[in-house]
């Protein structure tokens, strides 16, 4: 599972024209999932994103998690995190996940982190066409991968 994490002032979604989901300062969550990915990394990257200590406390010091400011997250799926570009200039997405593993993980992600922060987590549409617009914070964009927790 790969997360791009980018501190934003605010940050929205919007398809076919309509704004879907907006939220003010937080993280916005670029989501991909790959068909190795499990509950397992879920919890862990839900987790580590909760903890993450990326804003500013008193001193100006990144030393304060989104539940320390009771931050807002939205969260995107992103299949192209898993884009293959190896052989040629076209990218391949065989490492992305299949819709029928994807989506529940991608529930559970938000659900999961949703009951982490204790607020309702605000989303993309799985498959859509999206539209995302950010203010990012810093900048702070932190890439992860559950694969790679050491």
């Amino acid at each position: 599972m790969r997360a791009v994490v980018q501190r934003v002032s605010r940050a929205s979604v919007t398809i076919e024209g309509m704004v879907k989901s907006q939220i003010g300062w937080g993280f916005l969550i670029l989501l991909g999932i790959c068909d190795e990915d499990t509950m397992e990394d879920v919890e862990w990257l839900v987790k580590k994103i909760a903890n993450l200590r990326v804003f500013d406390d008193d001193n100006h010091v990144m030393n304060r998690s989104i539940l320390d400011i009771g931050g807002e997250a939205l969260v995107v799926s992103q299949f192209t995190l898993y884009a293959s570009y190896k052989k040629g200039n076209r990218p391949s997405w065989f490492r992305a996940g299949s819709h029928e593993h994807s989506i529940p993980l991608y529930e559970a992600f938000c659900g999961h982190l949703a009951e982490e922060l204790g607020k309702p987590v605000p989303t993309g549409e799985f498959g859509a066409d999206m539209k995302v617009e950010l203010l990012n914070d810093g900048p702070v964009t932190i890439c992860m991968d559950t694969k790679n927790k050491e």
